[in-house]
């Protein structure tokens, strides 16, 4: 189906959808929104903390020697 065989009704959908998808887009970039951001972005960091492996244990170290 192309643009020229949608309904009228459908195109304004369409229309409307694509506005409403750009002003969400927008409404992120007004003043004061980046404290918001940076709010989100402490969040997803914080969970990928938590879920990082534990550090692996220390390895024996090459060439040392036994105690006698």
């Amino acid at each position: 189906m192309d643009d020229d065989e949608i309904d009228a009704r459908e195109a304004a959908r369409n229309r409307r959808r694509d506005r409403d998808a750009a002003a969400e887009a927008r409404a992120l970039m007004r003043p004061g929104m980046g404290k918001v951001f940076k709010q989100i972005q402490d969040v997803q960091r914080r969970v990928a903390d938590d879920e990082a492996p534990a550090p692996a244990p220390p390895r024996k170290r090459r060439g040392a020697r036994a105690p006698r």
